[in-house]
C-alpha cells in the first residue's frame, strides 16, 4: 500500500481517472464519470476501501514512465529473478470509432509482461462498491470472468489466465498477459474480447494521447513537463460536457492526520480564466471553445448568482456527507463527499467568467444574444455587490470579509465588459455605470487594500497580512508586475510565506494551521518574476526549483510538504499544473523579449 500522496500516478479517458501506486495497487476508481462513487477506495482506508493489485510477489526496485506523450503508464519491477512490467491504461476511443465498434462504456486494461527472466506475478482483485458501503457479491461467467453487480452497474473482470481474487502466475521472458475490468451500466453489457483487440486498444489509446499532444504550439525547454501537464488536464476535462474538474479524488489531506480534507471532484468556476488561457495560448481552441460554452451553460442556470463549482454537467451537487467508515488517508478524517463551498460566496467568480469569455472572443469567439444579456447581468450585480464581504478565493468556513482578491476580480469583471463593449461585442450595456463602478473598485483598493505601514497589499482590506493571491494583481493587469508596489508586496509575500526556497503557502492563516505549501501559488511566484517582477534568471530559477517537485512520472498535487517536498492534497491537481503552464510560457515570452502589457494574453 502506497504511503504517500507523491506515489501515485494518474490514467484515465476524460470521463472517469484511477490512480496507480508505485506497487501496482489501483488505489481509487470512480465508475462511471469522475464524481460517481468509487470502486477501489483503499488510497482513503487500506483496509475496507477494495483496490486492484497486480504486481511480483518479490521486487527490489520499481521505476515507471508514461509512453511518450499519453496517459498509458508503465510500471517496471526488477529483481534478482527477472524484469517485470505492468502496463495501465484506459482505452480511448474516437467518436468516429464508436460510431462503427461497440466498446464497454469503460474499460481498464493492464497487461503483464516480463522482458527479462522469469517474474511471479501476484494479483490481489478487491472491489468495494459505493465507497466500500455496498455489499459485494461475485458471479463467474464462465469465458467471461468474474461478475460484480452493484445495483443498475456491472463490472466485469477477464483475464487471459485463470482467474483467482489472491492469485499468482509466472511470466517468462516474452510472454504477455492481458486483463480487462469494463463496466456498462446495465445489461446488455458489452464484453471486448482480449488478446489481438486488447493489444489494438492499447495501439489505438496511445495514438490518440500522441496525436492530441502534437498539437501543442509551445517549443521552449520545459516542453516535456508543458505536454505533461495537458496530458493531465485533458484526462480530467470530461468529454461530454467540457468541464474540467479540479482533481478526481476526494479527501486527500492538506495536512496529514488532520481534517483539512475536501472533495475536489467538480469544476471551480475560479480555475476558467487561468485554464482557458492556457488552452487558447497553446493551440486546443477547441478544449477552450468547450470549456466556455460548459461555463456559460452551467453559469445559465443560476445566474445572476453564480456557484463557486459546478458537477460536470452544470448542476449544483447536493450537500456534503461525511464517511465515518472509512479511517481516511494516513487517518486524516474526516472523508468527504460533495462540498459544503457551494454554499458560500465568493464575488471573485464574475471576473473569472467574463474574463475567460474575454479571452475566447480576443481569439476570434462570438457572442449570441443570450450569453450577451447574461455577461450584463453579470457585470449589473458585481456593480452592486463588490462591497460585499465573502469568504474569498481560499474558501474559509468563517465569517465573511472584504478580500482584495474579490475586489480585484470584480474590477476585472467590469474592464472585461467595457472592453466587450469597445470591440462591438457588447452592445446596450450601461457604460457609464461601468465605468463608473471599474474607477470605484480601483480607488478602493489604492486606499483601502494597500497598507503604507507594511509597504505591501494586503489580503483583506483594512487588515495586516498579505496573500499569494496579490500576485494576481498584476496578472489580471490592475497593476504592472514591475512597478514598486507590486514589487514591495512580493518581498512582503516572501517574508511571511516563503517556507522552503520557492516555496509559497497561500496565506498567513494556511501557515499557522500547519498545512502545505500551495503550488499554483509557488508558480504564480515564478510567473510574477518573468512578467517584470524580477530577472529572467530568478523566474527561471524559481520554475525549476518547482519542477523538482513533480513526482516521478510528472504529477502535482495541490500542494507540497515543505519538509519533504511531497505532494498533499487531492492530486492531480488541474489548478496546480495550469500554473505550470504558465508559468512556462510567460518565461519563454520573458526569454524572447515579448511585451507584456500587464495584461494577460
Amino acid at each position: 500500500m502506497a504511503t504517500h500522496i507523491s506515489d501515485y500516478a494518474v490514467i484515465g479517458d476524460s470521463r472517469s481517472a484511477a490512480l496507480v501506486s508505485r506497487d501496482g495497487s489501483i488505489d481509487w476508481l470512480c465508475w462511471p464519470r469522475f464524481d460517481s462513487p468509487s470502486l477501489f477506495g483503499a488510497i482513503l482506508d487500506p483496509d475496507v476501501g477494495g483496490c486492484w493489485r497486480i504486481a511480483p510477489s518479490r521486487y527490489e526496485q520499481v521505476k515507471r514512465w508514461y509512453v511518450d506523450h499519453s496517459n498509458v503508464l508503465v510500471t517496471e519491477f526488477a529483481s534478482r529473478e527477472g524484469v517485470g512490467r505492468v502496463t495501465d491504461l484506459m482505452v480511448v476511443a474516437s467518436e468516429a470509432e464508436k460510431r462503427k465498434v461497440m466498446f464497454p462504456e469503460h474499460e481498464l486494461l493492464r497487461i503483464v509482461e516480463c522482458v527479462q527472466g522469469s517474474v511471479e506475478f501476484d494479483m490481489r482483485f478487491e472491489p468495494r462498491p459505493n465507497y466500500a458501503r455496498a455489499e459485494v457479491k461475485f458471479h463467474s461467467a464462465g469465458a467471461l470472468g468474474l461478475r460484480v453487480e452493484h445495483r443498475h452497474h456491472l463490472y466485469s473482470l477477464r483475464a487471459e489466465v485463470p482467474l483467482s481474487l489472491h492469485g499468482g502466475d509466472t511470466v517468462g521472458t516474452g510472454e504477455r498477459k492481458i486483463f480487462s475490468l469494463s463496466y456498462d451500466s446495465s445489461e446488455p453489457a458489452v464484453i471486448a474480447p482480449l488478446g489481438a483487440w486488447s493489444e489494438q486498444a492499447l495501439a489505438r489509446t496511445n495514438a490518440w494521447w500522441q496525436g492530441w499532444a502534437a498539437r501543442c504550439t509551445y517549443d521552449g525547454p520545459y516542453r516535456e513537463q508543458v505536454v505533461r501537464s495537458l496530458l493531465i488536464l485533458k484526462l480530467l476535462a470530461y468529454a461530454p460536457s467540457g468541464a474540467i474538474i479540479a482533481a478526481p479524488t476526494t479527501s486527500l489531506p492538506e495536512r496529514v492526520g488532520g481534517s483539512l480534507n475536501w472533495d475536489y471532484r467538480f469544476c471551480w468556476v475560479r480555475d476558467a480564466s487561468l485554464t482557458v488561457s492556457e488552452l487558447l495560448d497553446l493551440g486546443y481552441h477547441d478544449e477552450a471553445h468547450a470549456f466556455v460554452s460548459w461555463l456559460l451553460h452551467c453559469t445559465r442556470l443560476t445566474r445572476p448568482r453564480l456557484s463557486i463549482l459546478y458537477d460536470v454537467y452544470g448542476e449544483l451537487p447536493s450537500g456534503e456527507e461525511l464517511l465515518p467508515h472509512l479511517r481516511g488517508h494516513r487517518g486524516s478524517k474526516p472523508v468527504r463527499i460533495r462540498n459544503a463551498a457551494t454554499e458560500q460566496l465568493q464575488l471573485d467568480t464574475y471576473g473569472e467568467v467574463i474574463d475567460a469569455v474575454t479571452q475566447y472572443c480576443r481569439r476570434g469567439g462570438t457572442l449570441d444574444g443570450e450569453t450577451r444579456k447574461m455577461l450584463r447581468q453579470f457585470g449589473e450585480f458585481a456593480c452592486r455587490n463588490w462591497r460585499v464581504p465573502d469568504q474569498g478565493i481560499w474558501e474559509p468556513r468563517i465569517k465573511p470579509q472584504p478580500h482584495t482578491h474579490s475586489r480585484l476580480l470584480c474590477w476585472t469583471a467590469v474592464d472585461r465588459l467595457l472592453e466587450l463593449e469597445a470591440r462591438g461585442l457588447l452592445p446596450r450595456i450601461p457604460k457609464e455605470t461601468f465605468e463608473r463602478a471599474r474607477a470605484e473598485i480601483r480607488r478602493d483598493i489604492e486606499e483601502h487594500s494597500w497598507n503604507a505601514s507594511l509597504q505591501a497589499y494586503t489580503h483583506v482590506q483594512g487588515g495586516d497580512t498579505v496573500d499569494a493571491s496579490l500576485l494576481l494583481l498584476g496578472w489580471y493587469g490592475f497593476e504592472p508586475p514591475g512597478e514598486p508596489p507590486l514589487r514591495a508586496t512580493f518581498r512582503k509575500i516572501r517574508e511571511r510565506l516563503e517556507v522552503a526556497p520557492h516555496l509559497l503557502y497561500r496565506s498567513e492563516d494556511s501557515r499557522a494551521v500547519g498545512e502545505g505549501a500551495f503550488g499554483i501559488c509557488s508558480f504564480w511566484a515564478a510567473e510574477h518574476l518573468a512578467r517584470g517582477g524580477g530577472t529572467l534568471d530568478e523566474a527561471e530559477r524559481w520554475f525549476e526549483s518547482l519542477l523538482a517537485c513533480t513526482n516521478d512520472v510528472g504529477v502535482l498535487a495541490e500542494e507540497i510538504d515543505p519538509a519533504t517536498f511531497e505532494g498533499l492534497g487531492n492530486v492531480p491537481q488541474a489548478f496546480t499544473h495550469v500554473g505550470l503552464i504558465s508559468a512556462a510560457l510567460a518565461i519563454e515570452r520573458r526569454r524572447h523579449d515579448a511585451p507584456f502589457s500587464g495584461v494577460h494574453s
